[in-house]
């Protein structure tokens, strides 16, 4: 959901249509279908999920983008760890609107904790938009990484 509202509010903001914006698993299964919750609160706002496919990360992967952000803490300290050549462009989302603090994967849960999370992330990002872009700035300045 995140990247999906990422792109609607770059779109919208006119801004950076040369980003690419992507999402991955820390630890998800590859090839899976966005949940039906997902699918249907997105729906709900116009946006489209229904051929979104979930991937994990890789360094090959990572290492494409300027900027990373994670979902929760952990994330963040896992990604750092495995690759910490790229930890200084690790960042959880809600450090981006100033806070600290894990959000709640909703799988599993009833479509109202969906809506809630979605409302959640478009709120980061509309208050984490400015450091996003400043960090994402940030991030392609740094030297090409090797593998």
């Amino acid at each position: 959901m995140a990247e999906i509202l990422f792109k609607e509010r770059l779109a919208r903001a006119d801004l950076r249509q040369d980003w690419r914006v992507e999402s991955a698993g820390t630890w998800g299964v590859e090839g899976m279908p966005a949940t039906s919750g997902a699918v249907q609160v997105a729906g709900e706002r116009g946006l489209h999920l229904e051929a979104h496919r979930s991937r994990g990360v890789t360094y090959e992967f990572l290492q494409e983008f300027d900027l990373i952000l994670t979902m929760e803490l952990q994330h963040q300290e896992a990604l750092a760890y495995e690759f910490p050549d790229l930890a200084g462009w690790v960042h959880p989302l809600s450090v981006m609107a100033g806070e600290a603090y894990s959000i709640a994967d909703p799988v599993g849960q009833p479509v109202e904790v969906y809506r809630a999370t979605l409302n959640e992330l478009d709120g980061l990002l509309e208050r984490g938009f400015e450091r996003i872009q400043e960090e994402a700035a940030r991030g392609s300045t740094r030297p090409e990484m090797g593998s």
